[in-house]
């Protein structure tokens, strides 16, 4: 897996042995400069369908491959005892609400399959999409089988480049539903890069510092993604420094500032659509890169009073660690024939199987 932040490759190798699949052992990696520029470069395509990435996709295979072949090696892991790579790739456009919807992963799946000597099950978001979806949110489902709970509604909330959350109901007969709440790490993660030439804010320590430009927030949630109803997903071809600039144009904010304010639009976004759709919430598990950035977290509980916040971890599962292995638990219902969009999340006409396998 590698998410809408483009740090690097989540590896996570899977037991799926049981009802509850559990996390054996893990490898991250970063991409090279080189790769997370042609990842940049690729980013600000006008229609990147209509581009030569080829060479980019082969690189990115190669990536995830050595990904692969690094945690089998740590591990003393033979590639036939893997039953299958679930790739999620590296997203580059995210199109659901196109006239002619779309959603484009690079890494190219035979790469990956021919250097591991392992099955591979990738290209996940069509098969929604092709059936009336958004292709996302796709974890939910695994969400449901690793997290639900007969005694409380919970709220699994992913915080990555972009914040997603899943409405787990405590009651077997009632729908989960999820979708995209808006940006997560992705705007602030941008304007440390472009504005002072760091990867992020590290620990939220530049926005503890700094005070929320309330004049500002209250204009970035005006935005009409916020107060449109699920399903939606939305990717960082929507929240990005371009959508930052129409609204801010004019602030004389200070970094400090900035990034406070970015921090509470994630929160206050997060804190609005739990209210809204997910009222009955008596828990919200977090998961994610924001799940380690102390000061997001502190807000998100202030927040959300009333309402206990905690780390997947204290649920079984690292929070750096949970979409990675839900594309693995994502193969393994392919390989066995079964559905892995949950319709009333993606807004499907059906539920579908997702992915397309590549023997080795």
């Amino acid at each position: 897996m590698s998410g809408t932040s483009m740090d690097g490759i989540d590896a996570a190798l899977l037991d799926c042995s049981t009802d509850r699949p559990a996390i054996i052992a893990t490898h991250a990696s970063k991409f090279s400069p080189v790769i997370r520029q042609q990842l940049e470069t690729a980013l600000r395509l006008e229609d990147p369908r209509n581009a030569d990435l080829a060479d980019l996709d082969q690189s990115i295979g190669e990536a995830f491959a050595a990904a692969t072949n690094a945690l089998l090696k740590n591990t003393h892991t033979e590639p036939g005892s893997v039953t299958a790579i679930g790739s999620h790739g590296q997203t580059i456009r995210h199109e659901p609400d196109a006239s002619a919807p779309y959603s484009l992963q690079i890494g190219n799946p035979q790469t990956i399959s021919k250097l591991t000597g392992i099955d591979v099950v990738a290209d996940f978001r069509s098969a929604d999409i092709e059936a009336g979806g958004q292709g996302a949110p796709l974890v939910p489902a695994f969400h449901r089988a690793v997290f639900s709970d007969e005694q409380e509604t919970r709220v699994i909330l992913n915080i990555g480049g972009i914040a997603n959350i899943t409405i787990l109901p405590r009651t077997a007969d009632s729908h989960v539903t999820g979708f995209d709440t808006g940006p997560g790490n992705t705007l602030m993660d941008a304007w440390m890069r472009h504005h002072l030439d760091q990867p992020m804010d590290q620990d939220g320590r530049m926005a503890a510092s700094g005070s929320v430009n309330k004049d500002l927030l209250e204009y970035l949630l005006q935005d009409h993604y916020f107060s449109r109803p699920p399903p939606k997903s939305t990717g960082f071809e929507y929240f990005n420094l371009d959508w930052l600039q129409k609204y801010s144009a004019g602030c004389d904010c200070s970094d400090e500032d900035m990034l406070a304010t970015l921090c509470e639009l994630t929160v206050s976004s997060i804190t609005g659509a739990v209210r809204t759709h997910a009222p009955e919430t008596q828990r919200v598990l977090v998961c994610g890169g924001g799940a380690r950035n102390p000061q997001l977290m502190q807000r998100l509980e202030t927040s959300l009073s009333g309402i206990p916040v905690s780390s997947t971890q204290d649920y079984g599962i690292n929070p750096d660690w949970v979409e990675a292995a839900a594309f693995a638990w994502l193969a393994k219902q392919r390989l066995e024939g079964k559905p892995g969009n949950i319709p009333e999340v993606t807004g499907a006409h059906k539920a579908v199987q997702l992915g397309c396998l590549f023997r080795a």
